[in-house]
């Protein structure tokens, strides 16, 4: 997603005070696609603001750092040393390997899936912010934190805008780190009921699942009459339509393809709003 980088005079506008809501693109610019496009970004990117800190506070060790300074009481002996780098090493070999934890005094659980996460968003903000200003033949963009970064992106939007495979480029990439963050910090996935009933089970259980793309049957009792289908040898299965058979799937069930089309739809806002 990089073009030639040719270098102009242009400034890189100012990052806003964190707090301030970034001014979405001018309606009465580009067309009705791109400036959808640009509020959902803006709004995805507003998620990962809120969220990101969060997740930083779940990395947080929840013991005192080893370089501050630790009351003795009198006449006490000196107080044990922490583990060395060595000790900490193997510590973390073992826990990846088996998921074990060394007894005795030691820093806290390693919790490589909050780790992880803030390395995968960090690199992919930094990505997202280079390839803003590479494609807009912007100067390469000066060091910043996540949320600088991720502020001075949604002041680009507006330029943005006049370039629909940038513009989903940046919708794409804000969605896919909210949504690492959300699933990082333990939220669940959003469902969305819609209506009609299931041709398989008769029951009123279809769900749509946005982050998917899908509609799922969640009733664990229903069956279908298709001999290779795993719902027969699986307690867990449940029948999945794809986008292509959302038509049919509307005809089948009696229900109304503009709801289910709208309900599938994977929106910063739908998320936010959780």
């Amino acid at each position: 997603m990089t073009t030639s980088n040719t270098s102009t005079s242009t400034t890189p506008p100012t990052p806003q005070p964190s707090g301030r809501r970034t001014t979405a693109p001018d309606p009465g610019r580009g067309n009705g696609r791109s400036d959808s496009t640009a509020a959902d970004a803006l709004l995805w990117i507003e998620l990962l603001l809120r969220q990101f800190p969060e997740l930083l506070v779940e990395l947080a060790p929840s013991y005192r750092s080893p370089s501050a300074l630790r009351a003795t009481p009198a006449g006490s002996g000196p107080a044990p040393a922490g583990p060395t780098r060595a000790e900490r090493e193997e510590a973390l070999r073992a826990e990846q390997a088996h998921g074990l934890t060394p007894s005795g005094s030691r820093t806290s659980p390693v919790r490589l899936h909050i780790s992880d996460a803030v390395r995968d968003i960090t690199d992919g903000v930094i990505e997202l912010d280079e390839a803003v200003h590479d494609r807009l033949r912007m100067p390469r963009p000066r060091r910043e934190q996540v949320s600088g970064r991720l502020l001075r992106v949604a002041g680009l939007l507006d330029r943005a805008a006049a370039d629909d495979v940038l513009l989903e480029h940046i919708r794409d990439e804000a969605r896919r780190m909210a949504r690492r963050c959300t699933r990082a910090l333990g939220g669940a996935e959003p469902v969305v009921r819609v209506g009609g009933r299931c041709h398989w089970c008769d029951s009123v259980s279809l769900r749509a699942f946005p982050a998917r793309r899908a509609v799922l049957c969640v009733n664990p009792a229903c069956r279908c009459t298709d001999p290779a289908c795993d719902c027969r040898t699986d307690p867990a299965h449940r029948h999945a339509w794809g986008e292509g058979a959302w038509a049919r799937l509307a005809a089948e069930s009696g229900g109304d393809l503009a709801e289910l089309t709208g309900a599938t739809a994977d929106t910063a806002r739908r998320e936010g709003g959780r």
